[in-house]
């Protein structure tokens, strides 16, 4: 087996150990797509898991993610990056190790655009960091959804266009990515709590944010009508009518959708 070889289904496993969600429309796209959205989730999830680490000291997060946000701004020194991490790497799980990796299987052709979405998003996490994630206002919780979600949909845009010259709306891949993200935020409301973390903003009731959820997926649908690639168009559909469905069970007092409602709604959209 070739290293290129092995490095693709390294990423492949990875993806699927760090996001089922998403592996599922990543799995149905072609060669080319699957490898490119593969390997730029990846590089997002990496600096995710900073944020997110449970034990790592805030200072230490803030450090890791702007030095890595610099680093991705030049031709990425794997070595530095190692270096950094060093100190930390039996804390840190395999997607955050080999960033570099995930680098490498990305078509060098839109490399320098999944880095530069990686690179802003990793700064805008150590701000948020910094601010110990507390959101004030509508404006905070704009911000802080475009850093973690947000780009995530001006990356995809960026990916399309590359692809085939599809051209999106970068408001409404903002709003796709918000959507998803607002729906995690429900879904996890309890247990962001438990670690003192509050995303609803100021005044606002858990109905107030249900209805910042759907007001982005209603952008979510409008990103969807402007495509015409049917293997671009069913890896979004995907993820969207599993946030849609876990709305409604959240909304219904249920936790979150069953394995088989899963499984369900990705085959209807499959046969459709």
């Amino acid at each position: 087996m070739s290293n290129n070889t092995k490095l693709h289904k390294d990423a492949m496993r990875v993806l699927k150990q760090t996001s089922r969600t998403f592996f599922i429309p990543i799995n149905i796209l072609n060669p080319t797509l699957k490898n490119t959205v593969g390997s730029a989730y990846l590089c997002m999830r990496a600096i995710d898991e900073i944020e997110d680490h449970e034990t790592l000291d805030p200072d230490v997060k803030q450090r890791l993610l702007l030095t890595t946000a610099e680093l991705l701004k030049k031709p990425f020194d794997v070595e530095a990056y190692v270096q950094l991490l060093k100190p930390y790497e039996s804390q840190l799980p395999e997607v955050t190790l080999r960033l570099g990796d995930w680098l490498a299987v990305c078509p060098e052709a839109i490399r320098d655009k999944v880095k530069e979405s990686t690179s802003i998003m990793a700064k805008g996490m150590a701000k948020w960091v910094e601010k110990n994630w507390v959101v004030k206002t509508k404006e905070d919780l704009d911000e802080y959804t475009y850093y973690v979600a947000g780009l995530v949909g001006v990356m995809l845009s960026d990916i399309w266009k590359w692809y085939d010259n599809t051209e999106t709306d970068h408001d409404l891949a903002i709003g796709y990515g918000r959507g998803l993200q607002a729906v995690n935020m429900l879904r996890n409301q309890d247990e962001d709590a438990e670690r003192g973390v509050k995303f609803l903003p100021d005044g606002w009731t858990r109905n107030d944010m249900f209805e910042y959820a759907t007001a982005n997926l209603e952008m979510a649908d409008k990103y969807i009508k402007s495509i015409d690639t049917r293997n671009i168009i069913l890896f979004c559909k995907i993820p969207l009518a599993l946030a849609k469905k876990t709305l409604k069970s959240l909304k219904s007092g249920e936790e979150k959708m069953s394995r088989a409602e899963v499984e369900d709604t990705v085959d209807k959209i499959l046969n459709k």
